[in-house]
């Protein structure tokens, strides 16, 4: 159904709609008690006797068709409020328990559409987000226990093949560092599930201020220095001075991290990453680009949604949260993000951010 009816162009419809209701009924009632007054009025010239009888008779009318006209709002009031609201509350029920479901067929057509359908289209709606809501209700409770359940597991049972006293050292450092490697990776999902979670329930608000943002990626990209140089990636960079930014610097530090470390994880050894921060007017792009496996257009499209992860094999590490944290701080420090990405050859995210002058703060 179409909201516009309801206001708008629809608007008018409606109302003539509902007044022709009510004129109608007025002038039924407005005609019967004009008749029966003039009855009156007109046995008023008889003789006495006949005058009570036309009284009574007036009366008796007037009472008669009282009751009638009752009857008949009645059934109106049954048929036109009573029934629509039972089916409303009924909808109601299920939702209450569980059906998101369920949805209220429209009592009229468009031209037609009073306040009742007006409310039916609210509810439908709602019904639609609430099952949209409980779907990423259901995924994310899944995939917080998939991911949960991987640490878990390496730790239980590299525990136990550590109790072993008569492992040799070498087996006992190695399976210790498997270990501490799972118990910092589910230490960095809780971590960015209580990241995310605040994030999008907005209770993280941006503290603005003025920096120099080449001087910050500079900083964040050497943090990685450890992992290109394990992997004999060249890295190049293009980031001048002078570019300032009034931002969140250490929000704007979380969405760096999380591409740089992207960039260095999906790069094969011996590839390339390069970072470039262009100046455009009132505008800063940052944009990181990689050699690496790249990403078909089905993943680019869900890419920055939470727990998706475009390796569908795990053979890399992560759990999909990385980049739904970026996309909501850029979006909260009101900024854009987009990716272009070619299968096999590499991907490159550019993030657009407001800027300040070309002076160094």
């Amino acid at each position: 159904m179409n909201r516009d009816r309801f206001s708008g162009a629809g608007r008018l419809p409606r109302y003539l709609f509902s007044a022709t209701k009510f004129l109608i009924f007025f002038a039924l009632i407005a005609f019967v008690v004009t008749c029966s007054f003039l009855l009156f009025l007109d046995s008023m010239r008889l003789d006495p006797d006949i005058l009570r009888e036309n009284a009574l008779l007036t009366f008796l009318n007037i009472l008669l068709l009282s009751a009638l006209f009752t009857v008949i709002d009645g059934i109106r009031r049954r048929l036109t409020v009573e029934r629509p609201v039972r089916r409303i509350r009924a909808a109601t029920q299920r939702i209450i328990q569980g059906d998101f479901s369920v949805r209220i067929e429209p009592l009229h057509g468009p031209e037609r559409a009073d306040a009742f359908d007006a409310i039916i289209e609210d509810f439908n709606q709602m019904a639609r987000e609430l099952s949209g809501v409980e779907t990423l209700r259901t995924d994310f409770i899944a995939n917080v226990s998939h991911e949960l359940k991987t640490p878990l597991a390496v730790i239980q049972n590299y525990g136990s093949l550590l109790q072993d006293p008569a492992l040799p050292k070498e087996q006992r450092v190695e399976y210790a560092k498997a270990v501490t490697d799972a118990s910092r990776r589910l230490a960095d999902l809780i971590a960015n599930i209580l990241k995310l979670n605040k994030l999008e329930n907005q209770q993280i608000f941006p503290q603005a201020e003025t920096y120099d943002l080449g001087e910050q990626l500079r900083e964040c990209l050497l943090g990685f220095e450890d992992a290109w140089e394990a992997k004999e990636l060249a890295v190049e960079a293009d980031i001048p001075d002078g570019v300032a930014v009034r931002t969140d610097r250490e929000l704007l530090t979380l969405v760096w991290n999380n591409l740089f470390s992207n960039a260095v994880k999906f790069t094969d050894a011996g590839g390339s990453i390069h970072v470039s921060l262009r100046h455009t007017g009132t505008q800063a792009e940052v944009c990181v680009t990689d050699t690496g496996c790249g990403m078909s257009p089905e993943t680019g499209r869900h890419i920055f949604e939470k727990f998706y992860q475009g390796d569908s094999s795990h053979a890399t590490q992560g759990n999909g949260l990385g980049l739904a944290l970026v996309r909501r701080v850029v979006d909260i420090v009101g900024g854009e993000i987009a990716v272009k990405s070619t299968l096999g050859k590499g991907s490159t995210f550019s993030v657009v951010l407001r800027s300040e002058t070309n002076e160094t703060p």
